[in-house]
């Protein structure tokens, strides 16, 4: 795996690792199937940790309707999810870890503006996956995204990943890290530490493939 930080090329095997200051919301985006559940699939728990994927509240959903589709009770789902984030925000924990396609400019602008409200750094974590990539990981999962709404995000998406490359988008993030799928692949940890006073430079990150 290669990896771009600060414009400097490095080797490296191991799992993105992100340093994150006092309280803090990191919101994990990229469009359906770019594997945002499998970078956050072995993210140890920790107290003072709240890692809310909307995957967590489908399945406690789909207990109780059987099998009725999920096309029916999604927006239950969303719903349910968007009131935990509020309610994890505004809590005492101290890092929040939010899982959303957010491949909407205004959605990471009102997570951002979220954090801002509540005392928290916000970062972000974007993945970049090409449209065939994300149809596969949603048919790994057993959920294709209807193609209309599909089409929407990749469109959505490939202007997030090159304006945040070429550094716009930034405004409201104290980090920023965009990764590809076999990033994912290899997890996330988080490096918690007490507030720092000085503001952390924005950090670009990119993994490719050897």
């Amino acid at each position: 795996m290669t990896t771009e930080r600060n414009g400097r090329i490095v080797r490296s095997t191991q799992v993105t690792t992100l340093a994150l200051s006092g309280r803090s919301l990191l919101l994990v985006a990229g469009m359906p199937g770019a594997g945002k559940s499998t970078l956050l699939r072995d993210l140890p728990s920790r107290p003072g940790l709240r890692v809310l994927d909307s995957d967590t509240y489908r399945s406690r959903m789909a207990a109780v309707t059987g099998p009725v589709p999920y096309a029916w009770y999604r927006p239950v789902v969303h719903a349910w999810h968007r009131l935990s984030v509020l309610a994890a925000a505004a809590s005492s924990a101290r890092v929040v870890v939010v899982h959303l396609p957010a491949t909407a400019q205004r959605t990471r602008a009102a997570v951002a503006g979220l954090a801002a409200l509540t005392g928290r750094d916000a970062h972000l974590v974007w993945l970049h996956v090409e449209p065939e990539e994300a149809l596969r990981g949603q048919r790994q999962r057993g959920r294709v995204v209807p193609s209309a709404s599909f089409l929407g995000h990749a469109r959505r998406a490939a202007t997030t990943t090159a304006r945040l490359r070429a550094g716009a988008d930034h405004g409201g993030w104290r980090s920023v890290t965009v990764l590809d799928r076999a990033a994912a692949r290899d997890g996330l940890r988080l490096a918690t530490a007490p507030p720092a006073r000085a503001k952390a430079p924005v950090e670009h990150a990119r993994s490719t493939p050897q």
